[in-house]
């Protein structure tokens, strides 16, 4: 058996055609830009994926020598919103998660009984589903006379490929409309926020067939007419799914955002939670995350405004000694979520002296993307969420240096994978699974890299004052 794995990323999608028994036969990758019209906003346009999607999975094929695939599995970002007419064209531009716009639909949620909020399992952030679709529709009659389905991104990409519109548990949870206790909808989600049940899609497994490639679908991926697609997940629970850490385990993931990942038997539910509580891709299962915005995300500002590459990125960690001289990076560029929560939240260096340079402005970035990792892992903590043996996953710690960094700001050892891309492993593992077949997972563990006593002692000093100077 072969099966097709997509990730439909922030930033990219990547692809890869993968064996029964685990091996990739061919990657691709390609960029999608994100679009920022207006202070605030994260729009792309959905057309802009089928490109990217296109180019990605070309290339995964070529590489693979053009061996048939038996079916399809899809993951993608977390929380975005595509309004789509009946025939699935999409009415607006996407708007994605680092969209901060939509304070006002997420206040709104603190005029839910206190027995009610509790049943969302998660913090209003302004930058999910249910905010995010009211800030697209609440003032635009038109767009919701004409809107037929709101769907997540991974969702409409699926309908674009088979004409079949669904939605899954693993992202369904992750809309700020999922009554977690109960497992379905939350009708005064709905109610509240005034969003039409018939908007959203029906619900089926993660591993299920939720269509099989229509004419344009096949074009447009190079596969014949009718190939299964799975239903797949949302990329955190592919991850998930593809690097199989187990209940207790915790993944750590650093790519445009961060995530702290722990598998759960069943979720805890809190009055007014700081951290999530989702589906995984299995028939039954959750997990707690600590989301990071400003990741990837943040570095990647950086970079662009200091017209700095990788490799000088990365050599900070080498001429610049640990704590930055003094100079501390909140990196708040669209808000943040766990732990602050504020969309309000801003970036900034604090410390600066003229002895300062481009080197000790990018350690404090690394530093403070550390840091804000940290923060993070200590929410779940003080939620009485065990973290376990850490597994790193991403793309965006390859370089040897920033995963000493990092484990040495989190104070643990980081079990690193080799695995590349969990997301798409974990969609190709559900296509296969839609088959009723499996894709192995071979151990994967290579390197423990663990805190470094030369400098923990300077770093933790950077961490504490790093937290007294957290902007308001």
């Amino acid at each position: 058996m072969r099966v097709l794995g997509i990730d439909l990323g922030t930033g990219s999608t990547k692809a890869a055609v993968v064996d029964d028994r685990g091996r990739v036969a061919g990657r691709g990758a390609a960029p999608h830009r994100v679009e920022h019209p207006v202070p605030g906003a994260a729009e792309i346009r959905p057309d802009a994926w089928l490109v990217s999607v296109a180019a990605a999975v070309g290339d995964a094929l070529d590489q693979a020598g053009g061996a048939p695939v038996d079916a399809v599995g899809l993951s993608g970002q977390m929380h975005g919103v595509v309004c789509a007419d009946a025939a699935g064209s999409p009415l607006r531009p996407a708007l994605l998660w680092p969209d901060v716009r939509a304070t006002a639909a997420s206040a709104r949620y603190a005029d839910l009984p206190p027995a009610v909020r509790r049943t969302l399992g998660n913090p209003p952030v302004p930058g999910m589903f249910g905010p995010l679709l009211t800030l697209a529709t609440a003032d635009d009659p038109t767009l919701r006379r004409r809107t037929a389905w709101a769907l997540t991104p991974k969702d409409w990409l699926r309908l674009a490929l088979t004409d079949a519109p669904a939605t899954e548990p693993s992202d369904a949870s992750a809309t700020l409309l999922w009554d977690v206790p109960a497992d379905t909808w939350s009708p005064a989600v709905l109610e509240l926020l005034d969003i039409p049940a018939g908007w959203l899609p029906p619900l089926t497994a993660s591993s299920s067939v939720a269509g099989t490639l229509s004419g344009d679908g096949a074009d447009l991926l190079g596969l014949p007419t009718g190939t299964p697609v799975a239903a797949g997940a949302a990329d955190t629970a592919a991850a998930l799914h593809g690097s199989r850490p187990g209940v207790g385990g915790t993944q750590l993931s650093v790519g445009t955002g961060g995530q702290i990942v722990v598998p759960l038997s069943d979720p805890t539910l809190a009055d007014l939670p700081v951290t999530h509580r989702y589906r995984t891709a299995t028939a039954s299962g959750w997990y707690a995350m600590a989301a990071i915005h400003n990741a990837g995300l943040a570095l990647e500002w950086v970079r662009d405004v200091l017209h700095a590459g990788w490799d000088e990125v990365h050599s900070a960690l080498d001429v610049v000694a640990p704590g930055a001289d003094g100079v501390t990076f909140h990196a708040y560029l669209t808000g943040e979520r766990t732990p602050v929560l504020d969309p309000h939240a801003r970036a900034a260096w604090q410390g600066l002296a003229l002895r300062h340079d481009r080197a000790t402005l990018l350690r404090a970035a690394l530093e403070g993307v550390a840091f804000a990792l940290r923060d993070g892992m200590q929410a779940l903590l003080d939620d009485g969420i065990a973290i376990g043996t850490v597994r790193l996953v991403g793309g965006g710690t390859d370089d040897p240096r920033w995963r000493a960094l990092l484990a040495t700001a989190l104070d643990r050892p980081l079990l690193v994978q080799r695995l590349r891309d969990a997301s798409v492993l974990g969609a190709a593992r559900l296509a296969a699974e839609a088959l009723g077949g499996d894709v192995a997972t071979e151990d994967d563990a290579t390197d423990v890299v663990r805190p470094d006593p030369t400098t923990s002692a300077a770093l933790m000093s950077a961490w504490h004052r790093w937290q007294r100077r957290r902007p308001p």
